[in-house]
């Protein structure tokens, strides 16, 4: 990737370093799944995903600094749906929680930049502090959407190894790099996130991170985490599917502290009653993990 525009104060990457430095590193996925809809009390529409939402935002508030509603449970519904979901990122922001939204976009240059003007707008209802997208078109097809994102204060998260095992066989095929060296698709992903955060004068927390699961064996996807130690790294796959918080440390390394330890159905299935003091204790283990 060429040079990006330079960031501000306001930057993603600093205020996410903010947010880590206060609240820690817990991101509390708003997942409204059917069953958990079902668990709550809630309605199998679109205002029931409203409601798990909402009350999600107002668990979260206070405990953590970060949610990540996953878009796909919001969109199911249509624009009902998409109405809720403009609830629920306006709740979040009334009450100071960084917001990124899951929605792995990924499509040739000119329709990724419909997808950053709707997620990154400041006068949009679907505005959001970080989006989720997909290089699998092409790394350059993001440049517009990177661009985009630093203009507005706001960051992305680049799929690179990603939790699903069936994404393995792609994302460590070994590819011919600029240099003539060989390495994974996955690391070249990671390198050039990196060398993009640096290209644009963010030496600290960058604005562009990785998507790196925490259920993945990151050297046989030959990534180093030591080259991560200005990159932020969205972790999903901890709790229910099976990474560990304790292990936080042996995962990432020294990129500990840039993690976004992500986590639903471990807070969401403690109910309505329950979400808040799980949401607590979930939170204290993290930062307990990294003192």
């Amino acid at each position: 990737m060429t040079a990006a525009p330079a960031p501000s104060a306001s930057s993603f990457g600093a205020r996410l370093e903010s947010v880590l430095a206060t609240s820690g590193g817990l991101c509390v996925g708003i997942d409204p799944h059917p069953w958990l809809l079902d668990e709550w009390g809630l309605p199998t529409s679109a205002s029931g995903v409203r409601e798990l939402g909402l009350r999600a935002v107002e668990a979260t508030a206070g405990s953590a600094g970060i949610v990540k509603p996953q878009v796909a449970f919001f969109e199911r519904w249509g624009s009902a749906g998409f109405a809720a979901l403009e609830d629920v990122l306006a709740a979040a922001r009334d009450a100071g929680l960084l917001v990124v939204g899951d929605a792995k976009r990924g499509d040739v240059g000119s329709t990724m930049d419909g997808y950053a003007e709707a997620w990154f707008s400041p006068d949009s209802p679907l505005r959001v502090d970080a989006l989720t997208v997909s290089p699998y078109l092409g790394f350059g097809s993001l440049r517009g959407t990177v661009d985009r994102a630093r203009r507005a204060g706001a960051g992305v998260f680049v799929l690179a190894a990603t939790s699903n095992p069936e994404a393995r066989a792609g994302q460590t095929a070994r590819v011919a790099g600029a240099d003539g060296t060989s390495r994974t698709l996955a690391a070249g992903i990671v390198d050039q996130v990196r060398d993009d955060d640096q290209a644009a004068g963010e030496t600290r927390l960058g604005s562009v991170g990785v998507v790196l699961g925490a259920t993945v064996d990151l050297g046989s996807y030959g990534v180093d985490t030591a080259s991560l130690t200005g990159v932020p790294v969205l972790a999903p796959g901890f709790g229910h599917q099976g990474a560990r918080v304790s292990d936080l440390v042996s995962i990432y390394g020294p990129a500990a502290h840039n993690v976004l330890v992500s986590t639903s159905r471990g807070v969401l299935s403690a109910g309505p009653d329950g979400m808040a003091s799980a949401v607590r204790d979930a939170a204290e283990e993290v930062r307990a993990c990294l003192a």
